[in-house]
């Protein structure tokens, strides 16, 4: 591996991945990653990163929500980003199903932890029903991503124990 993918998948590991999530933009910017993912590498979208969120303005769930085909038509024509018209309408569709989580539980964070504790397969069955392109290995690795789900971080890990004392909301149900 190279000093930037290195430093790259290093940056990622050490200061985001596994640790809990709270401003909803940012929960579904990750969301967006990790339907962006599938079919590809991780580095691919870690590398990525800058131009999802200036293509998807900063992750703004309301802007998202409000797209229309024009928006649809720029994203398809976006080479910083993943050109796949499935996963742009997924990511279209969803901010509007966050709105309505938003509108009733108050947030996206809320409506996640009022469905905490769940197992990593009552997540998939959830996340299938409520969200679009979301599938097994997409909602394991978001919810790892955001302290939902162990094993982002093996126990001898340092950060294992550094994310521990933010206390993500796997290590609630023990």
């Amino acid at each position: 591996m190279s000093g930037d993918k290195k430093k790259l998948h290093k940056n990622y590991h050490d200061n985001h991945y596994g640790y809990p999530i709270h401003d909803d933009n940012e929960l579904f910017g990750r969301l967006i990653m990790e339907i962006n993912q599938a079919g590809l590498s991780w580095e691919t979208i870690l590398k990525k990163e800058q131009s999802f969120r200036k293509a998807y303005d900063n992750f703004n769930i309301k802007k998202i929500a409000a797209y229309k085909d024009a928006d649809r038509e720029r994203l398809l024509a976006d080479a910083g980003i993943i050109r796949n018209r499935l996963k742009i309408n997924a990511a279209i569709e969803n901010a509007k199903t966050i709105l309505a989580l938003q509108k009733t539980f108050g947030s996206f964070e809320k409506w996640l932890e009022s469905s905490h504790p769940k197992t990593k397969d009552e997540w998939v069955k959830l996340f299938k029903k409520t969200f679009r392109f979301t599938g097994g290995e997409i909602v394991n690795e978001f919810l790892m991503s955001i302290g939902y789900l162990p094993g982002a971080h093996a126990e001898s890990c340092p950060i294992h124990k550094k994310i521990l004392r933010q206390k993500p909301m796997w290590s609630k149900t023990k």
